[in-house]
């Protein structure tokens, strides 16, 4: 029945663009002469009049599944997507030089529907899990993937876990806004009339993709998640210490697809068109899912036992001098680990030193002033001495909050502050905003120089998430022996 359902859909909708593609041809204006302008403001037309102004607005998660820019070349299985769907309907509008363009604009995930409802883009892009709620406030296109279950996945530092049941008392992380956090809700409440104990739903932060919370869960960081079973299909192909539970199911049945305003059904049977003969399962669709699933440069588990041990040996110099500077010792860190593994011995090709990986010549500056970077202490010294340079010369912006400064200057560190101040200013001039590093100037970094700092400050942040989930467990755990003793 489904199967017929979605056919019936693509004979509909492709009869209406046939019916409608001769009008839309020959009626198109020339580009406005502010495009970013228009890219940024608040509309909320349907397909006709987006023909008419040349822009079809596309909100999409920026994540190494879905969209990410490597140099300047951008990537992604949605971007590949929406640039085949601009294809398609270019070819059926017989557009040849002046085109309908797709325009990607970088959204956070709890952001696309919201944004997508308040005319801030046209279609909202990205693995989106159909739901009731959502249904009766945008349209979902024909599913790209029906059947989906929400199975449980562990790592190797998780307990053993056999069935549902077994995660009363175990502790989850997951995304506030996705639809596996309403699932685990849902199990509580069944523990609850079982009178079980509750499983702990840890909230990670909305700037992680799924694929990052696996890399954790990979990486022996996090022990327990949930997960789609598509993208358990894709992502087992590349993390072996995983184990996708595809028999322990929280949620069944579910359909994954994209979405539009309520007032677009023009733009919707468009979709619906694209998506009958670009669905995975045909030949476009394999090849993209292929091509995203090369194994990439993971990052380490920062608490691994070489790795805690020297974390633990420096924590008395991170809190000296994190504190003295200014700085969140735990951030400081994660961006030694990221540097250096915490390694003293580590020397890089161009001859920076130690835990913090400073160059001589730059502790030797007369702003900095510290002799002997070879020495663990003064070489964390320098490192943070040199990093509160960056920030009060650089970033001592009142538009910055404090955790974004932070994230400028940790790029500065690895990039050099005149590029970075030279990419917030073009994020601005592309409609970005310029004081925030994820999801805006990190476009433009990566665009400008390749994803080296992208990924250089996107691990820090996941390094600093792995210690302070370490730090509040550990707070925890001797908070519970101070009740036992204090008995």
């Amino acid at each position: 029945m489904h199967l017929k359902r979605i056919i019936l859909i693509c004979i509909l909708a492709a009869c209406m663009i046939l019916a409608g593609s001769l009008h839309l041809t020959q009626n198109f204006r020339p580009p406005p002469a502010d495009p970013m302008r228009t890219i940024h403001d608040i509309w909320t037309g349907d397909f006709e009049q987006m023909v008419e102004r040349n822009l079809i607005r596309a909100l999409v998660p920026y994540s190494r599944t879905h969209y990410f820019l490597d140099g300047a070349q951008p990537r992604g299985l949605t971007y590949e997507r929406l640039k085949a769907f601009e294809h398609h309907i270019n070819a059926a509008l017989e557009r040849d030089i002046l085109k309908v363009r797709v325009v990607i604009i970088p959204t956070p995930r709890d952001r696309l529907l919201p944004d997508l409802m308040a005319g801030r883009g046209d279609i909202a892009a990205g693995h989106l899990m159909v739901s009731p709620e959502w249904e009766n406030r945008v349209a979902f296109t024909i599913p790209a993937f029906t059947d989906v279950d929400e199975i449980v996945v562990t790592g190797p530092a998780a307990p053993p876990i056999f069935t549902i049941e077994d995660l009363s008392g175990k502790t989850l992380h997951v995304r506030p806004s996705c639809s596996y956090y309403d699932s685990l809700v849902r199990l509580n409440r069944h523990f609850q009339k079982r009178r079980l104990p509750p499983a702990t739903i840890i909230l990670m932060s909305e700037i992680l993709e799924d694929e990052d919370i696996l890399e954790m869960i990979h990486a022996g960081i996090i022990s327990i998640s949930v997960i789609d079973s598509i993208k358990a299909g894709l992502w087992s192909q590349v993390f072996s210490d995983i184990t996708f539970h595809h028999d322990m199911v929280l949620c069944s049945g579910g359909e994954i697809a994209w979405a539009v305003r309520k007032n677009s059904p023009m733009l919707k049977n468009q979709l619906n068109d694209f998506w009958c003969f670009h669905q995975p399962g045909t030949k476009m669709g394999n090849i993209l899912i292929h091509k995203y699933l090369q194994n990439d440069q993971w990052i380490s588990n920062p608490l691994g036992k070489n790795a805690l041990e020297r974390f633990e040996e420096a924590v008395p110099l991170f809190q000296r001098y994190a504190n003295q500077y200014g700085f969140d010792w735990l951030m400081i860190a994660a961006m030694a680990f990221q540097e250096s593994g915490i390694d003293q011995s580590r020397i890089s090709p161009a001859g920076a030193l130690g835990v913090m990986q400073v160059l001589p010549s730059t502790a030797a500056h007369f702003r900095i002033d510290i002799p002997d970077v070879h020495d663990i202490e003064s070489n964390i010294h320098a490192g943070l001495k040199y990093l509160r340079f960056i920030t009060d010369r650089y970033f001592d912006d009142d538009a910055l909050d404090d955790f974004n400064a932070m994230l400028f200057a940790m790029a500065a560190y690895n990039a050099g502050p005149a590029r970075i101040i030279r990419f917030r200013r073009e994020a601005a001039e592309s409609g970005l905003n310029p004081d925030i590093w994820f999801g805006n100037v990190e476009i433009i970094a990566a665009q400008r120089i390749g994803r080296e700092t992208v990924e250089y400050v996107g691990n820090i942040y996941k390094y600093y998430l792995t210690y302070r989930l370490f730090q509040e467990k550990d707070a925890a755990k001797q908070a519970l022996k101070r009740q036992y003793y204090d008995r």
